[in-house]
């Protein structure tokens, strides 16, 4: 077995759409340096993903110096974002969670997003994830916040485990739909070198000389299930979990990570399991 180590890193920098995979990524206290600081809302300030739109995972972000960024999609012409003035805010609702969120100065950048997506849609940014988000309070130490992930700064996955699903999936009943490239499971870092499901008792970890502790095991959805280089859906991975991978209620893959202090990870950084 080789040494754990981060094989690669992935940066969302508008939620559901594809990312951007640096070798390297400044961390924040409440995630990756432009990660999923800007989302898709609807009419009634809803966040809008690929639970709703699976037609977002063909469309794509570029970061861009200063936090804006440049949209694409199949058949529209590119569109450069810049980040709003922090005024105008709206409240914005992520899930459970109710936030304040600053819409796009350009009108053009919520005419784009509905045209896209053939419905009205407006383009929000997290102004000051500091102070905007706090992290679930069940799995939250005082202070902690997040940006619009799904619930917690960094989502670690394993090649290791990936290849066990894939392995199951393969005996299934399903199993011309494998095997499943990791971009289902949308993660910020990806692990190599473990044994299989490892992650599921790990507590606490550094990446490089970044620490992180292990906040929950992640509970996946319907977007695991979307190709995302179509926006078709199929039944795996989640026949796969329902079958091997159910923990209290939920199907899980992966391991959610809250930052300890701020530095920087570089593809190729030991990975040391500390509990």
């Amino acid at each position: 077995m080789e040494n754990p180590h981060l094989q690669s890193i992935h940066v969302h920098p508008v939620k559901a759409l594809r990312g951007l995979a640096p070798r390297e990524a400044a961390v924040e206290p409440w995630g990756l340096a432009g990660d999923r600081r800007w989302m898709m809302i609807d009419d009634g300030g809803r966040v809008l993903t690929q639970r709703q739109q699976p037609r977002l995972a063909l469309a794509a972000a570029e970061l861009l110096p200063g936090g804006g960024v440049r949209l694409s999609a199949p058949g529209m012409e590119p569109l450069t974002v810049s980040v709003p003035r922090p005024f105008g805010r709206v409240p914005v609702e992520i899930f459970r969670d109710k936030v304040e969120a600053v819409p796009a100065e350009d009108p053009a950048a919520h005419a784009w997003c509905s045209a896209y997506l053939g419905t009205g849609v407006r383009l929000v940014h997290m102004d000051d994830p500091a102070v905007r988000r706090p992290v679930d309070p069940e799995y939250a130490r005082p202070g902690e916040t997040v940006s619009f992930a799904d619930g917690y700064p960094l989502l670690l996955t394993t090649t290791a485990s990936l290849d066990a699903l894939n392995a199951l999936i393969a005996q299934g009943d399903h199993a011309d739909e494998g095997p499943l490239p990791m971009n289902r499971f949308r993660p910020n870092v990806v692990v190599a070198g473990t044994d299989a499901w490892a992650e599921d008792g790990w507590s606490r970890l550094t990446v490089g000389e970044v620490p992180f502790r292990v906040a929950k095991i992640c509970g996946r959805c319907v977007v695991t299930t979307t190709d995302q280089s179509s926006g078709e859906r199929g039944r795996e991975p989640l026949h796969s979990l329902a079958q091997h991978r159910r923990q209290r209620g939920k199907l899980v893959f992966g391991q959610n990570l809250v930052p300890l202090s701020e530095g920087t990870i570089r593809v190729g950084d030991p990975v040391r399991i500390l509990g």
